[in-house]
């Protein structure tokens, strides 16, 4: 089992993939407020859709970013230099006075977002002991769902303030502060990465954060855990793949899952959901105050969810199988979301069957059951 020193660490890391979520989830609530609208100049759909564009293009720019100068600059280092970018990105947002600006302000926090998401669970994995590398690494996870669903019950809270800018710019400022507070973190008492400084042929500093994160162990131990890990990165770097071509000529088959794998679990539908689930809720005729706290519930139930499987089902039951698993939920469940749509429509349209047409309050029978699906 892993020190509380480790878990410290890997929970304020996690500060990191925070941001990703609470970035995510504010946007979703922030186009939902009609004083967002309004100061924005009533923006087309088109320039809705950016709001979430830009800021997934800057998240490409930043994961391209990490594997361009990550190792060269080092896991702090770098996560140093995205706090201070994404401190930029949240400043411009929240400080917006036209659309333009708040754009602007998405993609620059993107760039970091994406730079973060990347490194965070690389850092997790490499400062945690190997049988218990998915409860750690999972922590990352666990951060993205917690932000999101901060962000869905502040962007609720604030719905009931005066109708204004106070409305959105609020949840947005509420970012501003986590990239700081991880800054100083990473610049006094978050460990470097033993791994990746061993990679760097700095082995005497590597022992040194080594010894920080094994607290708690023997020294027989930490001596054993350390050559092994040594002499493993040793024998990787006499046989280190060096282009993108020996990637796909000596492991075709591991790159194109691991591409796959990531492709497939965001075409499930699951961003855009996450997304634009506040404007799918409008379209349905449900009220603002209602819409946002669907939001919460959904980012609630996620979170819970990604708790339970990090703690008790992603190091003993399997990577594999919980994949396999969640995948087929995820289907199961946008079926059911679809036939709960229909209904609804079809009520709307006055076009059910009587049966169903006939039954009292069937918009708030068919609404209950959207909740419990979304």
């Amino acid at each position: 089992m892993e020190g509380w020193y480790t878990i410290g660490v890997a929970l304020f890391a996690a500060l990191g993939t925070n941001l990703f979520g609470f970035d995510t989830g504010i946007a979703t609530t922030t186009i939902a407020h009609q004083s967002w609208i309004e100061y924005m100049g009533k923006p087309s759909n088109g320039l809705t859709g950016a709001v979430v564009a830009l800021y997934i293009a800057g998240e490409a720019i930043g994961s391209l970013l990490q594997t361009a100068i990550g190792d060269r600059l080092g896991r702090i280092r770098f996560m140093q230099l995205m706090c201070i970018i994404v401190t930029i990105g949240t400043v411009i947002q929240t400080a917006s006075i036209n659309m333009g600006m708040f754009l602007a302000g998405r993609a620059i926090a993107g760039i970091a977002v994406g730079g973060m998401v990347g490194t965070v669970p690389l850092y997790l994995s490499e400062i945690s002991r190997p049988e218990s590398r998915g409860l750690i690494g999972g922590i990352s996870g666990a951060g993205i769902a917690f932000g999101s669903m901060l962000a869905n019950w502040v962007g609720f809270a604030c719905s009931y303030a005066p109708y204004g800018a106070v409305q959105w710019r609020l949840p947005l400022a509420i970012q501003i502060p986590w990239g700081v507070i991880m800054f100083i973190g990473l610049a006094t008492f978050m460990p470097d990465s033993p791994r990746q400084l061993i990679r760097a042929g700095k082995v005497d500093k590597a022992r040194i954060e080594f010894l920080k994160i094994r607290r708690g162990s023997t020294p027989e131990e930490i001596q054993t855990e350390f050559a092994q890990m040594k002499a493993q990165i040793e024998y990787e770097k006499e046989r280190e793949v060096t282009s993108w071509k020996e990637i796909f000529r000596l492991f075709r088959r591991r790159a194109l899952v691991s591409i796959a794998v990531q492709t497939m679990t965001s075409l499930t539908g699951v961003n855009v959901i996450q997304y634009y689930q506040t404007t799918l809720y409008k379209s349905l005729g449900i009220e603002s105050h209602q819409i946002l706290a669907l939001s919460g519930v959904y980012g609630t139930c996620a979170f819970i969810s990604n708790c339970l499987a990090i703690r008790y089902l992603l190091d003993q039951w399997g990577r594999r199988k919980m994949l396999i698993t969640g995948l087929a939920s995820v289907a199961l469940i946008q079926i059911l979301r679809a036939y709960g749509i229909i209904l609804l429509q079809l009520w709307k349209q006055e076009a059910l069957p009587k049966v169903l047409s006939d039954a009292e309050d069937l918009k708030v029978w068919i609404i209950a059951r959207l909740r419990l699906f979304f």
